[in-house]
């Protein structure tokens, strides 16, 4: 476990996942298959601990193959789910996403003018849209380098200029020409960068398709009675594959588990964000809502129409993965704020969150049991697909265990 420096900021916990001296950095794993030029060198630049600053976090710090590629610190998980940047203290404002399956998300876009429903695009809010280089995995890829909250560098040029003098500098020449890492390409240098990294992310070392449901499908596995339920359950009573899409593509792509879609599920805030606590960064501390897509619609005037329409939808996620972990036991945080704890919990708050009452201080009880927190943006909350399923416990157990097959790394006898 890394070293954990708990403290109380503006009454929230927080804590650092900053590698400690006693824990190596991760490191990029042995190639399952062969890698391009191109993919190789995004897998360098992902686990490169050099390129923040100060130096000491790559991007798996905060997206960690052992976990489905997304926050691997337990004790973080368990609290407010937000890691911290390269400078101690700084925290952004929502989980980390998993950066598998992401490349396929289209350029974002409006879906329907009357409904005002947008898909593509990356990072929760879809604010990295695609439009610049093709890729929202690629344009979500610049935006850490340069968040102060993130890897804290100052420019481009000084993300270009650690990876020209890197190790694996020749690489970075090798696939983008020899004048890559002149002055005047920053710009070249710095798209490369990033399509290299989603390169990375595109590839079969980390979208590897290589779950217990592929191979099922592929006539290699056998799931269990329960899993079978489960995937009953899941395409139809449940009416989880409406938006987390378990068919194959047009052509035949193995399914993606999402529709890229933007939706509110009614989640509570997460009380515990670090975030509440970031006054230079989020000067209205504890009064901070997220609006999710809206407040990236508010600042393209072409769509600004739209936001209200959209205020709390968060972009909906790969459930591939969604239940990897290095032990039966770790425990991973979901949605974006990391609320809920486990799968069982945020299935059964789909299934019973218009049952219950709401927590209220004139109504207190523990949330899932007796009540459930309000949500933390009350518009547009989705309740045609959610909220009163009528699914019984064993029902809930057998999402969770279909769930538990679509994690990469099942091999076959």
């Amino acid at each position: 476990m890394s070293m954990i420096r708990l403290s109380l900021l503006a009454g929230v916990m927080i804590g650092n996942c900053q590698p400690s001296p006693d824990k190596p950095p991760p490191e990029m794993p042995t190639p399952v298959t062969q890698l391009t030029p191109t993919e190789l060198l995004g897998g360098k630049l992902f686990f490169d601990t050099n390129l923040s600053e100060p130096r000491g976090q790559s991007c798996a710090v905060c997206h960690g193959p052992e976990v489905g590629w997304t926050g691997p610190d337990e004790l973080l998980n368990k609290l407010g789910s937000i890691y911290e940047g390269a400078v101690p203290g700084r925290f952004g404002n929502r989980k980390a996403p998993s950066s598998a399956y992401a490349t396929p998300s289209p350029i974002f876009h409006l879906v329907d003018a009357q409904q005002g429903t947008f898909a593509g695009g990356n990072f929760w809010d879809g604010r990295a849209t695609g439009e610049k280089l093709g890729n929202p995995a690629a344009d979500q890829a610049q935006g850490p380098f340069l968040n102060p909250v993130e890897q804290n560098n100052p420019s481009a040029a000084a993300v270009v200029a650690k990876v020209c003098a890197g190790s694996y500098g020749s690489l970075f020449r090798s696939v983008y020409g020899e004048d890559i890492c002149d002055a005047t390409q920053v710009d070249k240098a710095y798209d490369g960068i990033a399509l290299a990294i989603a390169a990375y992310e595109g590839s079969r070392e980390v979208s590897a398709f290589t779950s217990k449901f592929d191979a099922y499908r592929a006539g290699h596995a056998t799931l269990t009675d329960q899993e079978l339920r489960g995937l009953r359950l899941f395409e139809d009573k449940a009416k989880c594959s409406n938006c987390h899409t378990s068919q194959p593509g047009p052509n035949g792509e193995p399914p993606l588990f999402t529709d890229y879609s933007y939706d509110n599920l009614g989640a509570p805030r997460n009380p515990l964000n670090p975030w509440y606590g970031q006054f230079e960064f989020n000067p209205l501390g504890r009064a901070w809502i997220d609006y999710g897509v809206a407040d990236f619609l508010v600042t393209r005037p072409e769509w600004r129409q739209y936001a209200r329409g959209n205020l709390g939808r968060q972009k909906v996620p790969t459930l591939r993965n969604v239940d990897k972990r290095p032990r039966p036991d770790f425990v991973k945080a979901y949605t974006h704020n990391g609320y809920f704890k486990s799968l069982k919990s945020i299935i059964h708050f789909y299934n019973t969150r218009d049952v219950l009452p709401v927590c209220l201080p004139e109504n207190p009880g523990t949330p899932g049991a007796d009540c459930w927190p309000p949500p933390e943006v009350g518009l547009n909350v989705n309740t045609q697909e959610m909220g009163n399923l009528g699914l019984t416990p064993e029902e809930e157990d057998a999402l969770v265990a279909f769930l538990g097959t679509l994690s990469d790394g099942y091999f076959p006898p």
